[in-house]
């Protein structure tokens, strides 16, 4: 019998049935839904609904069905059509009619607004977590290569000279905002939503914030409509992923862009790299590829979910049931990915020699128009005069350095004999030392500040 079936004289199709059931992927709830028939069973309790022996059968009842999916010796049912009917059909064959008595008052629809939430907490945990182990095999890297320049890049031509180190580090910040938005999704997440029942709210006087408390929940939803058809939390998880993978995949696409034999600044570890079937000599950067592949279908998972949450009515609808997928599929995906791409850049070898060589005194041209800032040139005047420098250059087929002090000086007269030393990549990154900046006290202190911020979170 299913939990719904009392007014039915008929059988449900069987195809219908495969169409609704959900067991075969909401049972990653189990630990949730048990967690949360534990505390309102002894909620129950202390309202004098059930009783205390009733409560400890409920409740030791509910840790062997736990124990069973922990140990892979549940066995699932026809009849169980969802998480929630698997786990009280087991407790009623456990404890007997007691069993029963747990859903006074409570319905599947506040049931599973709850497991969600607490799920929810446990991946947001684990992600988090990954994310601080990205960050620290980065910073890692940073402090160990912390003077190596290369060419930084905007609209992938090269621009100016930075450090190595200081390209590591913006990843870093961009890891430590996915790690504050999920924490800011946990937070709102975080509450209980257990007593909205149905839609209407729970008739029997249960202390909703102390169940909330039990549950280790910051409190309780304000409106029962809301709180069962409230999935706001699986649409910000989704972004959250979504963002963590559009992050991954800028750094996959970076180093595989400096790993090319073209500009070898990198190596990656041949455990991370596979062969070509046909190609000896090849390569591959394939889990650089597949991180950044995988990123599209976070993106997806967010899509689709917003795409159903948009045409649903107010309270729970059955739709809703497709919030579930996409979250377990997004919170796994990332439990790999993550993990792979911390090794891939605790394993990288960076290559000093030839990232030099990837220098070029053109990349010096701002800090040319600079020099002319400081002789009191207006910048927008400096740089139309190094802009002319450039050209002049490139006619003569030589670099900006091989010009001679007296052609730099035609150019301008504010052009003083120490102009060459302008020519000086050390001392172009050394200059940038504001807070942000690509100087090495600058990089070294955003480390100091990305270590406290992990350890302090």
């Amino acid at each position: 019998m299913r939990l719904w079936g009392g007014r039915f004289s008929g059988e449900l199709d069987e195809l219908m049935s495969r169409f609704g059931d959900s067991l075969a992927f909401d049972r990653k709830m189990a630990a949730a839904d048990i967690k949360g028939s534990a505390a309102y069973a002894r909620a129950l309790a202390k309202a004098g609904l059930i009783t205390d022996q009733e409560r400890d059968a409920i409740v030791n009842g509910l840790a062997k069905v736990k124990a069973e999916f922990n140990d892979g010796s549940f066995e699932p049912k026809p009849s169980d059509e969802d998480i929630h009917t698997a786990v009280e059909r087991r407790l009623t064959e456990l404890i007997g009619p007691a069993a029963g008595k747990l859903h006074t008052g409570r319905s599947r629809n506040d049931q599973v607004a709850l497991d969600l939430r607490l799920w929810l907490d446990e991946a947001i945990g684990d992600m988090r977590s990954d994310l601080a182990e990205l960050e620290q095999a980065i910073i890692g890297q940073a402090e160990t290569h912390i003077d190596l320049i290369m060419p930084g890049y905007t609209h992938l031509q090269p621009a100016q000279p930075v450090l190595f180190s200081h390209w590591l580090m913006s990843y870093v910040w961009q890891f430590e905002r996915d790690r504050d938005r999920l924490a800011d999704c946990l937070r709102r997440a975080n509450v209980s939503p257990l007593g909205a029942s149905a839609l209407a709210g729970n008739p029997f006087p249960l202390d909703l914030e102390a169940l909330a408390a039990d549950l280790g929940m910051s409190g309780v939803t304000a409106n029962s409509m809301d709180a069962v058809g409230d999935r706001d939390h699986a649409a910000e998880f989704l972004f959250c992923a979504a963002m963590v993978g559009t992050h991954v995949s800028r750094l996959a696409e970076d180093l595989i862009l400096f790993s090319l034999p073209g500009n070898g600044f990198v190596k990656l570890d041949e455990a991370y790299t596979t062969g070509s079937s046909l190609m000896p000599q090849k390569r591959n950067p394939d889990a650089l590829e597949l991180a950044r592949g995988k990123s599209g279908r976070l993106i997806g998972h967010l899509a689709g979910l917003l795409a159903t949450l948009k045409g649903i009515p107010s309270t729970y609808d059955k739709d809703m049931q497709e919030d579930k997928e996409p979250l377990f599929d997004a919170a796994e995906t990332l439990s790999l990915m993550l993990p792979v791409v911390t090794a891939v850049v605790r394993t990288l070898a960076p290559d000093g020699e030839a990232m030099r060589a990837g220098l070029d005194v053109s990349l010096l041209a701002t800090d040319l128009a600079d020099h002319l800032v400081l002789h009191g040139i207006p910048f927008r005047e400096a740089h139309g005069i190094v802009g002319g420098l450039v050209r002049l250059a490139e006619e003569r087929g030589v670099t900006l350095a091989q010009l001679s002090v007296a052609d730099f000086k035609a150019a301008s007269a504010a052009f003083g004999d120490d102009v060459l030393s302008v020519f000086d990549f050390e001392r172009s990154v050394a200059r940038r030392k504001l807070p942000g900046g690509t100087a090495p006290e600058a990089v070294r202190a955003q480390i100091a500040e990305a270590k406290a911020r992990l350890a302090d979170s």
